[in-house]
């Protein structure tokens, strides 16, 4: 069956947890107070600060780079980095209208920074290492009036630019072994004049202009300021000498009071004095800092970390609250408590965490430095949480204290992909990237394996359980899916698809019939009785599906793979009722919670969306 592509229902967002620190003064925040600005894979995101509301920019084919928003607040620009030889896309955003203004494709492979003029006038862009140039665009006109060449890597690598604060024709460049200051002459000819730093050699990081533009500071990667005079070009200052800025100085912000914030790569953020550029104040952030934005003059402003967290801070007493903390890395799986639906569990880079279904907070977040969760289960009773990791073990965590229960060394050699707990909550079923499929018991004091299956080839990408838990079924990236008899620990049956990779798996709730799909996007019912295919749907606007869920009364079933899309189905006519579309990665997990109130998806951008399930359980 082929579905003709039409405009589908949306489905309503009801919260999303989110946010790319990675980018360097990626965070803004507009001139009405009201949105926070910031990049979230190749979306760009407006948090209402208030009421949690978001809008969504799309138009990046891949993950934005750098973020600029006009002094006005009327543009948002933003660029791409491509992970080839593509040329990467700039869009200039019309805020008010929410909308695409203009899109300018020129560099190649990255957009490395991106600065409007003081009035609006200018959009000033500079490409990544391959390629080096800066150009300068006429925002009416839409054309890019002047260029300035790459320059050789071997002699300097520019890394950041910034406009004056007051003249649309002057701004300034850096990076390693470079600090420019250019000028717009009347021939539309942008010109640079290197500055004269005696006999310093640095890297600079960061850029920032004085109010009224008489001096600029930049930050370095060896951890000092450097302050320089705009007219003269002239190192005037630089410092602090002794207690430098920790892993460097990433990010800077001046104060209308004649003071200048200090971001490090260690999370010190610090008040310094622009006169003598030593510290006033500081307060430790738990990682490095990557943006400022300010708020009511600078009395009160937000700070964004590497490692996607969010800090309101005031002024006056200089202390840091912590608003939002999210994912850094992608989200690979999701799971919903059983019954209770009020908790869920996603896992990804270096921990898992725990939410309460109704807050865009996490409640409970479990660190494990320098490891990757592939997979995992929030077990039936609520006791436990199981996780399959990167380093081939399986961990066993209490959902309310994060207390570490049982560890099983050795479950999967290269990593386990894939694991479920049984109804009873005494076995797990797990896979692995090398293709085994394990049987465990848990004990009282630890666990046994019950079986080791070896039929599968390639990743064990989904495993799913019978209600009584005699039955498994299994889907690799071989190209088949497996039943298997888990009390006899033998194949039942085997499905084998030619062309394509499995990626997940599905029983419905009946357990009559099993669900897959994969890299060939087609979603095949299939009998559990005798491995034969039932029905196909395919839809032409489908990519490949990493991820389903059949709901729990068995009449809907949801996707999401490498489109970025949230498809919801009716099962039984097989077609599409609702689109959700908000995430900028690729799709790792969806489920739909019990009482099919919500749905929770989870991308490669670090993304965990809650959506309100447009279809409500009928009633008895």
């Amino acid at each position: 069956m082929d579905l003709e592509p039409k405009n589908f229902p949306q489905l309503e967002l009801a919260a999303v947890s989110g946010f790319n620190g990675q980018v360097h003064f990626g965070m803004r925040l507009h001139p009405d107070k009201e949105y926070l600005i910031y990049p979230l894979g190749c979306t760009v995101v407006l948090t209402h600060i208030k009421d949690d509301k978001r809008h969504f920019l799309h138009g990046h084919t891949s993950d934005v780079s750098c973020v600029s928003m006009s002094k006005s607040g009327v543009y948002i620009a933003s660029g791409q980095i491509n992970y080839n030889d593509f040329e990467a896309d700039i869009i200039v955003w019309d805020y008010a209208k929410r909308s695409l203004y203009t899109r300018f494709v020129i560099h190649e492979s990255k957009v490395e920074a991106l600065a409007f003029s003081p009035n609006d006038k200018y959009l000033v862009s500079l490409g990544g290492q391959d390629d080096g140039r800066i150009l300068l665009w006429n925002i009416a006109t839409k054309q890019a009036i002047s260029s300035a060449p790459a320059v050789p890597l071997s002699l300097c690598h520019r890394l950041v630019i910034k406009y004056s604060n007051t003249n649309d024709n002057i701004f300034v460049s850096a990076g390693r072994a470079t600090l420019q200051v250019w000028e717009l002459d009347k021939d539309n000819k942008i010109k640079p004049t290197d500055c004269e730093l005696r006999k310093l050699k640095r890297t600079v990081k960061c850029i920032e202009f004085a109010p009224d533009d008489e001096f600029f500071f930049c930050g370095t990667s060896s951890g000092d300021i450097l302050k320089i005079n705009t007219k003269t070009k002239y190192l005037s200052d630089y410092g602090p000498i002794k207690t430098k800025h920790s892993l460097g100085a990433n990010v800077l912000k001046a104060l209308s009071t004649g003071e200048l914030l200090v971001g490090s790569g260690f999370g010190t953020l610090t008040l310094c004095s622009t006169t003598t550029l030593k510290a006033l104040r500081h307060v430790q952030m738990n990682n490095g800092v990557t943006s400022i934005a300010l708020k009511d003059d600078g009395q009160e402003f937000f700070v964004g970390t590497d490692a996607s967290e969010i800090y309101c801070l005031h002024l006056q007493d200089f202390k840091a609250e912590l608003v939002s903390t999210n994912h850094h890395g992608g989200v690979k799986d999701v799971s919903i408590a059983f019954g209770s639906s009020e908790l869920f569990v996603t896992a990804s880079e270096e921990d898992i965490r725990v939410w309460h279904i109704d807050k865009s907070k996490a409640l409970l977040r479990i660190p494990q430095p320098c490891l990757s969760c592939n997979t995992v289960h929030l077990m039936i009773d609520g006791h436990s949480i199981i996780t399959g990791w990167n380093d081939g073990k399986i961990r066993i965590f209490a959902p309310q204290s994060g207390r570490l229960m049982l560890v099983i060394h050795n479950a999967h050699r290269n990593g386990v992909s894939a694991i479920k707990g049984s109804r009873d909550c005494k076995n797990i079923v797990s896979g692995g990237q090398d293709g085994t499929v394990c049987v465990w018991e848990l004990l009282k004091h630890g666990q046994r394996r019950l079986a080791f299956l070896t039929e599968h080839k390639a990743t064990v990408r989904c495993v799913q359980i019978r209600s009584d838990d005699k039955e498994s079924v299994t889907a690799s990236m071989d190209g088949t899916c497996i039943i298997w008899d888990i009390v006899k620990f033998v194949r039942i049956r085997k499905i084998i698809t030619k062309n394509s990779s499995f990626k997940t798996v599905c029983y419905h709730p009946e357990e009559h019939q099993i669900v897959t799909s994969g890299t060939d996007r087609r979603i095949v019912y299939w009998d559990v009785h005798d491995g034969t295919a039932i029905r196909e749907l395919q839809d032409r606007e489908t990519s490949a599906i990493n991820c389903m869920h059949v709901s729990h009364d068995g009449r809907y079933f949801v996707t999401g793979g490498v489109d970025k899309l949230v498809r919801v189905w009716d099962y039984m006519d097989g077609t599409v009722t609702h689109v959700g579309k908000a995430h900028g990665g690729t799709i790792n997990s969806v489920e739909v919670c019990c009482n099919n109130s919500t749905l929770i998806s989870t991308s490669a951008d670090g993304a965990v969306m809650r959506w309100k399930f447009p279809h409500p359980l009928l009633s008895d």
